[in-house]
């Protein structure tokens, strides 16, 4: 299986750099067998049935992205260097891995100054990322990083645009409640209040899982082979309660949805003795054509970058050559691709 095989020519001008406004009016392409069908995200309460369940992730995104100062004595005098600051996950011992750029122009032991009384220690380095140890944790961390921190956007909107006020609701889903993500799972920003309240009153369930994204989710892959790349792992949890829901839908005969990518990872990586069940860990696992599912019956996703582990996952959700015939019709409709673009329903 040859990374060559997900591969694709997009236009530069289909990459989404804002959502849709309101969230629920981006388009969403339907695929069903073999039949391709053209629509509006508020259309999923047509595409839904009673008794389905959407299975939804509830990482919240933290505004990673920080700018600050680095201060050092010389001959000279008082030298400052600018230092950007990207957070990629949370240490046991309360410290912080993180990407720093220049990394060069930091030594272990000093600090940088985000601003008024907040400010990192680097205490070490390791393959290329930093280690920080913050003067500032619980909530008194969490408020100064809402204060100085920027939303981590994916790097083909970060290269187009800096990151606004604006971007600190755009990519949030609605339902983000347990901090810990550097990237959105975006599928989940289709959704409003409103949606949500026409598909309850349509029948469709919700249960809510955890995955916190890392920055790993924009690694490239680098190997031809592609079943020998190693996946970043990311912190997960399906709590007894949603393992309970979602066996409970599978037992009725309903139909077990994911929103995003995220979710369906987290929820086959609880699975893996063939039924759902409660569920806690780091999970690296790697979906690509071959990969038998025990829990997800379709999923609702947007559309992914060539060459991509989420590119082979739908994949393997659908078949290879049905992927292509989609992305084929996506790309010459002019639907919006990746993180802020539109959305795709995939029922196999």
């Amino acid at each position: 299986m040859k990374l060559s095989d997900f591969d694709f020519d997009l236009p530069d001008d289909l990459i989404a750099t804002r959502p849709a406004s309101p969230r629920s009016s981006a388009r969403l392409l339907v695929a069903e067998g073999d039949v391709i069908h053209d629509g509006t995200v508020t259309d999923l309460v047509d595409w839904l049935q009673p008794g389905d369940r959407l299975v939804l992730n509830d990482t919240k995104v933290i505004p990673a992205r920080l700018s600050g100062l680095r201060h050092r004595d010389s001959a000279q005098g008082a030298v400052a260097a600018k230092i950007e600051v990207t957070l990629l996950e949370p240490r046991a011992d309360g410290n912080w891995s993180a990407l720093l750029k220049p990394l060069k122009k930091i030594k272990v032991g000093e600090d940088v100054v985000f601003g008024e009384g907040f400010s990192a220690t680097l205490v070490g380095i390791s393959e290329g990322q930093g280690l920080l140890r913050f003067n500032l944790a619980g909530d008194d961390f969490d408020a100064a990083l809402a204060e100085a921190g920027a939303m981590p956007l994916p790097p083909y909107i970060a290269a187009k645009r800096p990151a606004d006020a604006q971007d600190k609701q755009d990519y949030q889903t609605v339902w983000a409640r347990n901090s810990g993500a550097v990237a959105a799972p975006t599928a989940s920003l289709h959704f409003d209040d409103a949606l949500l309240q026409a598909l309850a009153a349509k029948g469709v369930e919700f249960t809510h899982v955890t995955l916190h994204v890392g920055a790993g989710t924009f690694l490239p892959v680098k190997v031809e082979d592609v079943t020998t790349h190693k996946m970043h792992a990311e912190w997960g949890r399906v709590s007894e309660q949603a393992a309970t829901e979602i066996a409970a839908t599978k037992a009725a005969g309903g139909r077990v949805i994911p929103v995003g990518t995220t979710a369906l990872r987290l929820i086959e990586s609880a699975a893996r003795g063939g039924e759902i069940a409660p569920w806690e860990g780091e999970t690296d696992i790697f979906i690509y054509p071959g990969f038998i599912f025990h829990v997800a019956d379709a999923l609702m996703t947007n559309f992914h970058l060539p060459k991509s582990t989420l590119l082979m996952l739908v994949s393997a959700l659908i078949g290879q050559d049905r992927v292509k015939a989609i992305y084929d019709h996506a790309v010459k409709d002019g639907y919006r691709f990746f993180s802020y673009g539109d959305a795709s329903l995939l029922i196999p």
